[in-house]
C-alpha cells in the first residue's frame, strides 16, 4: 500500500515585468542573491548545479540539481532541506522537488511556485510548514527585487 503524502506547497505571484527579466531571477546566481538567498551557484542547465546558501537565521545550504529547464517558462530543481529536517528530506537523496512556471495574466506575469514530494507524518508537517514559509515570504522578496530593480 502506498502512504498518501502532504499536499504540495504552492504559492503565486503576479509580477507587471517581462518574463525573461523574471526567469533571469530564477537563473542568474547574482540575481537569486538579491532575493532569496545570501550566495547562489547556479550553471543554469538541465543536470546543472542549482545551490543556495543562506548565513541566518540558520547557515545552510540547499544543494540541489537542475532537472528541467525551458527559457522563460518553468525551471525544476532538487531541493534540500536545513539542518533540522536534513534526516527526513535529504537523505538517501532528495526528497523534494521545486517547480517553477511563468505564465501570462491579464495583471502580468503570474510566478506559480511548487514545492513538491511531502511524505505524510508529524515531523513533515514541520518541514512543510517551514518552507510555506521560505516561499511566502522569498516569491513576495522577488516582487519587491524586481520592480525595484525595474523603476529604482
Amino acid at each position: 500500500m502506498v502512504e498518501e503524502g502532504l499536499d504540495p506547497i504552492l504559492i503565486q505571484v503576479t509580477i507587471p515585468l517581462p518574463t525573461a527579466m523574471i526567469f533571469r531571477a530564477w537563473t542568474d546566481a547574482k540575481q537569486l542573491e538579491g532575493w532569496l538567498c545570501d550566495s547562489a551557484k547556479v550553471d543554469g542547465s538541465v543536470g546543472g548545479p542549482f545551490e543556495l546558501a543562506w548565513k541566518s537565521p540558520e547557515a545552510f545550504t540547499s544543494h540541489g540539481k537542475i532537472s528541467a529547464l525551458h527559457p522563460d517558462l518553468d525551471l525544476e530543481f532538487s531541493w534540500t532541506g536545513p539542518p533540522q529536517f536534513s534526516d527526513l528530506m535529504n537523505r538517501p537523496s532528495p526528497r523534494t522537488h521545486v517547480y517553477v512556471r511563468l505564465q501570462d495574466s491579464p495583471e502580468g506575469i503570474d510566478v506559480t511556485l511548487e514545492h513538491v514530494g511531502w511524505l505524510s507524518g508529524e515531523a513533515w508537517e514541520e518541514a512543510r510548514s517551514w518552507h510555506f514559509h521560505l516561499w511566502d515570504d522569498r516569491l513576495a522578496r522577488l516582487k519587491e527585487y524586481l520592480v525595484r530593480q525595474a523603476y529604482g
